[in-house]
């Protein structure tokens, strides 16, 4: 991974902690990633006559992609009734890179030298320890919870690996995006109609500019990452992109004021101590 891509994907990260600040507005989380969703198609559809439409083979990417995105909005709902999803969602984020590092020893055949596994480790680690820095238990988890965590997390290694498989095949990084940004609104839209109705849709047109604004910054910051996975490989850079959790602590010290904890330190310095095992890899 050269110095760029490592920047790179660190400015993602930082991205991708900021639109998940700023989509917490007066909506659930559901509504909130579908009103994100349906603004990074809106914002994809401005850049459409300026790429090339997918070649026949990359659609089966972007379709298994839209398909993974589904069933990872599917899962999440079912974190939602499970248990304490402030922490479930962690615990998927911290296993995910785990999953995309072994999967992509058999679906493009990565086999990450021994610095990188020690950084997708302590990476996913440190998001662990993050996860459980407040609110609930660990000990009150149950193995629903656990389950609709864990399966969240294959959906988000699944499509982390369709979509870096997916942006080598085409054209461009960009034209990859901007296609399957538009393909996966109409996905999470069907999913909204599906598990909320039509009366959603009432209720996420009056934020229409939240999720517009929200929308270039998350499509921006995963541009860049499937960008950054045709040049390095998926699993170094799923991992760092974990590196998130690590800005969305930083934000909720420094600007809404809580409270750095033990355990959050100690998070903080696996995430930085596998972030420079990744750059020395």
């Amino acid at each position: 991974m050269t110095l760029f891509v490592f920047f790179a994907v660190l400015a993602a990260a930082a991205m991708h902690a900021i639109w998940n600040a700023l989509v917490k507005v007066h909506l659930d989380r559901f509504l909130s990633i579908t009103l994100m969703t349906l603004g990074m198609g809106a914002a994809a559809l401005v850049v459409l006559p300026f790429v090339e439409v997918p070649k026949a083979e990359v659609w089966p990417y972007i379709i298994a992609s839209v398909v993974f995105h589904m069933g990872y909005r599917t899962f999440l709902i079912g974190a939602y009734k499970a248990g304490d999803f402030a922490q479930t969602y962690p615990l998927a984020r911290g296993t995910a890179p785990l999953l995309a590092a072994f999967g992509g020893m058999f679906v493009v055949a990565e086999i990450p030298g021994p610095f990188a596994i020690l950084g997708i480790f302590l990476l996913s680690a440190g998001t662990l320890v993050m996860s459980f820095r407040g609110g609930a238990h660990l000990e009150k988890l149950n193995l629903r919870a656990v389950g609709f965590a864990l399966g969240t997390s294959i959906f988000i290694a699944s499509y982390t690996l369709s979509d870096g498989s997916g942006a080598r095949l085409a054209a461009t990084a960009q034209s990859y995006a901007a296609w399957l940004f538009i393909c996966d609104a109409f996905g999470a839209l069907v999913l909204c109609l599906i598990f909320r109705g039509p009366k959603a849709l009432p209720v996420l047109a009056r934020d229409w500019k939240t999720g517009l604004f929200t929308g270039v910054l998350s499509g921006a910051a995963y541009w860049i990452v499937m960008w950054a996975m045709t040049k390095a490989p998926i699993a170094s850079v799923a991992s760092l992109r974990e590196t998130s959790i690590l800005f969305a602590m930083m934000i909720s010290v420094f600007a809404l004021g809580e409270k750095m904890t033990g355990w959050r330190g100690a998070a903080a310095l696996s995430i930085v101590a596998g972030v420079v095992a990744l750059r020395l890899g």
